[in-house]
């Protein structure tokens, strides 16, 4: 069930007041039985694959550690990944495999359809692989109870969309007992209201936008394609990170607290900070996982700039299996290692912060355009329209047959109300004040619950990283 949808509001309220009534030894057992429910009305058969895949990890980091020999440590460690990475070639990636080798080879073949991809896997499959992998390091000892890590894997508020949470984040809160008196009311509520705003009111409108843009790349100008890709940026964005909010604040009705996944990244002032800021519990996970595994820096300088490269193409092609995403997991490494040489030779430059935002901001929009792109042939054919110099390149009209003038002035004004709430979270502007900022903290709130009716998309659209 999605978080914007109606049945939601029903179980959410069951499961809290079931869970504080339940004896605390037991609580467990049934926050457990509720991330199932919440993940079996996906699909039901899927509900099999993730507790297969959590089962069969649990038992190998058991056998990880209670193997003495290196060797034998080394090969339940590969059949874990092989296992996972299996099931995500399986579901992801295998039909773009098998149809991409009968084109490029023009085998007489039939292509095939792509396969329902379960929720969530790539998410729940790197937090319980990144626990095996931590077990053979040595990092943890795989002394859980068994219901404990299925636990630790599918709590319903983060599995299927993030944040990717690590073992000693959220395993050691699963193990105590907290009490209801305990909650933090004020963060539950403004985290969840800040969140379904992002995604109600400026997300799911933006969609209104940018989907038929992106739909027929060929009807509109360069200019309007390189709005859409702009306006996608704030859409992905609000999506996510609103997700991500709303997961984390749905956390704390169980005391639970979730990793910081968002930290304001549209206001970086260069690709560097922008990975600090972004998608953090991912970009940790490839960086300890992925990035390290392949030598981190403690190799040659060229094969540390090589490392860095790899950990970008592979991270595009996660999050989906389309040559877009391995071409914008291209461009990002590319431009990484451009600023790692750019700072080592001009190591005295300072860059101004308004040039470097200005700079992230152009480049984010750009390769964005390349996430979002159905198909390689359209972004070539966005691209080709935004870097030409067509006649009416700078025309907007298609935009008035999408939507009327006063929904742009609704997508506007929603999107000033984000600028300056990151804004002041940016620099602190009102917290300063301190009686100005108890006074509109909770008025602010109000607004914006007023706005999500007033304003809001409640079409329960799904969440753009869902399908990754």
């Amino acid at each position: 069930m999605l978080f914007n949808s109606l049945i939601f509001t029903v179980f959410l309220p069951i499961v809290f007041i079931v869970y504080w009534l339940t004896p605390a030894k037991y609580r467990n057992y049934f926050l457990l039985l509720a991330s199932y429910y919440f993940y079996y009305s996906y699909n039901p058969a899927f509900l099999l694959l993730l507790i297969g895949t959590s089962a069969l990890d649990y038992f190998m980091a058991q056998q990880i550690l209670s193997t003495p020999n290196q060797k034998s440590k080394k090969v339940f460690l590969v059949l874990s990944l092989l296992s996972n990475l299996g099931v995500l070639f399986i579901f992801k990636y295998y039909v773009f495999v098998h149809n991409s080798t009968i084109e490029i080879l023009g085998l007489k073949s039939s292509l095939l359809n792509n396969f329902i991809i379960p929720a969530g896997l790539s998410f729940y499959t790197f937090q319980s692989l990144s626990y095996t992998i931590d077990v053979y390091r040595g990092k943890y000892k795989a002394d859980d109870k068994f219901l404990d890590f299925l636990l630790f894997v599918s709590f319903f508020p983060h599995m299927v969309a993030g944040p990717i949470v690590r073992y000693n984040d959220l395993m050691p809160q699963l193990k105590i007992i907290t009490y209801f008196k305990n909650i933090n009311w004020q963060s539950f509520a403004t985290l969840v209201t800040w969140g379904y705003f992002k995604k109600l009111v400026i997300a799911d409108n933006l969609n209104l936008i940018v989907t038929p843009v992106f739909n027929d790349v060929t009807a509109y100008s360069g200019f309007e394609l390189l709005i859409a890709g702009f306006l996608f940026v704030i859409q992905v964005y609000c999506d996510f990170s609103g997700y991500s909010d709303i997961a984390t604040g749905i956390a704390k009705l169980f005391n639970i607290n979730l990793t910081l996944n968002w930290r304001r990244p549209l206001f970086s002032r260069s690709l560097h900070e922008f990975w600090t800021r972004n998608h953090i519990s991912i970009t940790t996970w490839f960086r300890d996982y992925l990035y390290i595994g392949l030598g981190g820096n403690r190799v040659s300088n060229n094969r540390w700039l090589l490392n860095i490269f790899l950990v970008f193409v592979i991270s595009g092609f996660w999050h989906g299996a389309n040559f877009t995403f391995i071409v914008w997991g291209t461009m990002h490494g590319i431009f990484y290692i451009l600023e790692i040489l750019f700072m080592k030779r001009f190591s005295n430059v300072k860059v101004p912060s308004w040039l470097g935002r200005l700079y992230l901001l152009g480049f984010h929009t750009i390769t964005l355009i390349a996430f979002r792109a159905n198909s390689f042939t359209d972004l070539r054919s966005i691209y080709q329209s935004i870097f030409g110099s067509e006649g009416n390149y700078f025309s907007i009209s298609h935009f008035y047959l999408l939507q009327d003038k006063f929904f742009y002035l609704i997508i506007l004004f929603s999107i000033l109300i984000l600028f300056l709430k990151e804004l002041n979270e940016e620099y602190a502007i009102v917290h300063k004040h301190e009686r100005t900022y108890s006074f509109l903290k909770p008025f602010a709130y109000i607004c914006f619950i007023v706005l999500i009716f007033i304003l809001g998309n409640f079409s329960a659209n799904t969440f753009i990283y869902f399908q990754f």
